[in-house]
């Protein structure tokens, strides 16, 4: 999505509008229109930031992000379901009792955030699908060790006796 259409729109408005004043309050709304690029793009990023994150909300499990490449806004949308290629088997999946999403501050060295764009670029994943699968991931072992202690009757015993 290109932003210059929007921001030179908004410009020609505001020439527009001084139209009818005098040649002073002309010039001056030409030279404001001039400095509003980059306050005025700062703006649009705000707000298209602001609604992905509430489509996301709503989207879970699935999620847009928002990415800047250059002077052009993408968004990356994983669908819930559609991460995967049907041919490829699924990771495991994160429980879904709840569909509402947590917002989390993941501070990574450069290094390790480079690697983690190259893995879900290569899934065909957005970056944060493809850290709620590793996370899920993560945990899944440990559920399964959990799942086993619980079913231990008490009548196995292992190690030395004297």
């Amino acid at each position: 999505m290109e932003l210059g259409p929007y921001v030179n729109d908004l410009q020609r408005q505001l020439v527009d509008a001084a139209e009818n004043g005098t040649d002073d309050t002309r010039a001056v709304a030409e030279r404001l229109a001039a400095g509003l690029d980059a306050a005025t793009r700062l703006v649009l990023l705000d707000a298209l930031s602001a609604a992905v994150g509430e489509i996301t909300r709503d989207l879970a499990p699935g999620s847009v992000d928002l990415r800047l490449r250059g002077r052009e806004v993408e968004f990356v949308v994983a669908a819930p379901g559609a991460d995967v290629a049907a041919d490829e088997p699924s990771g495991p999946a994160p429980e879904l009792d709840d569909v509402s999403t947590s917002r989390t501050t993941l501070r990574l060295p450069d290094a390790l955030k480079a690697r983690v764009d190259e893995a879900a670029a290569a899934d065909g994943l957005s970056v944060n699908s493809w850290l709620v699968r590793a996370v899920a991931a993560a945990l899944q072992p440990r559920q399964r060790r959990a799942a086993q202690r619980t079913l231990r009757t008490g009548d196995s015993f292992t190690g030395w006796a004297r």
